[in-house]
């Protein structure tokens, strides 16, 4: 198992967010292949980690959708 340091990612929340902090994930492009995923409200977890696929499958479906 390949271990990944998420330390140093510059992270960026969707456009569509608040500006009080509310219900936001966050994302970092940092990673090729990789797109890390995390809570604004708790960084101290760690992140969920989608492959970069998968992720704009999911970006596309969320657009689709509305």
């Amino acid at each position: 198992m390949r271990v990944i340091d998420l330390s140093t990612l510059t992270w960026r929340k969707s456009s569509y967010s608040n500006q009080d902090g509310g219900q936001c994930l966050e994302v970092s492009d940092s990673l090729p292949s990789l797109v890390p995923v995390r809570d604004s409200k708790d960084t101290t977890r760690t992140p969920l980690l989608f492959t970069a696929p998968a992720w704009a499958a999911f970006v596309h479906g969320i657009k689709s959708a509305s």
